[in-house]
């Protein structure tokens, strides 16, 4: 009689294997942003601290152990030049500087660019788009994300004379900064439910985080204030039978 074969170890060893490395790939998307943000802004609070104390005189410099006390100079110098730019006096000076840096060649473009750049950034009056949309490109029945600008105005409306065109802007993927600017009927427009930031989120993914379909986030809230309702009635009814 033929003696039973043993089992394998083999594939308990590729199970736990592969465990561990879902553990660690896991750990890894949790863990690596918190240390990439803690050390871009430890690099940039050293790097202040290195650029600014070194301009404070000797009587004020604030010796406390951390780093941190060039970047309060730098918030509170830069507030003051925020505050004084605001004036006429303020306004004359810097459109002075700025017409020294417009007489220098290469200097002058660095400074142009970086300021188109910065305002850019920080302009929170129309520089947000207004919605995510779906538009036909880069030809019909193939469909992109692209976000809503504005309403086409100006000379390009009236030279390619169409009623009720929109600006919209559709961005590359990983890279959602570049991208090319479309003028778009706004009938061939197909507006969607998903946030600006939702789409973002599915543009530098290259789809592979899709957010929740309308139905779906209001599904997920019924489910939440079921939930919560039901606690709160449980906590109502322990309570309850807790008196006498």
């Amino acid at each position: 009689m033929a003696a039973p074969k043993k089992k394998s170890a083999r594939p308990a060893q590729r199970s736990t294997i592969a465990a561990l490395r879902n553990n660690f790939l896991t750990g890894l998307i949790v863990v690596a942003p918190i240390v990439i943000t803690i050390y871009l802004t430890w690099t940039i609070i050293t790097f202040v601290d290195a650029q600014v104390v070194p301009l404070v005189p000797e009587p004020l410099r604030v010796d406390i152990g951390l780093p941190g006390f060039g970047v309060l100079i730098f918030l509170v110098f830069t507030t003051a030049v925020g505050y004084f730019a605001k004036h006429l006096f303020g306004r004359q000076l810097i459109r002075l500087g700025e017409s020294w840096v417009d007489r220098m060649p290469i200097v002058r473009s660095i400074y142009n660019a970086l300021k188109q750049i910065v305002e850019t950034i920080f302009n929170q009056s129309n520089a947000s788009f207004q919605r995510a949309c779906l538009v036909e490109y880069p030809r019909r029945d193939i469909w992109a994300i692209a976000f809503v600008s504005t309403d086409t105005k100006g000379e390009i409306a009236q030279k390619v004379g169409e009623n009720g065109m929109v600006s919209v802007f559709l961005p590359t993927t990983p890279n959602p900064t570049s991208g090319f600017l479309l003028f778009v009927p706004a009938e061939d427009v197909v507006l969607l439910d998903m946030s600006v930031e939702e789409a973002a989120k599915l543009v530098i993914s290259a789809g592979l985080v899709t957010p929740p379909t309308k139905e779906e986030r209001e599904a997920a809230a019924r489910r939440a204030q079921v939930r919560k309702n039901g606690n709160g009635n449980g906590r109502s009814a322990n309570g309850a039978a807790r008196k006498p």
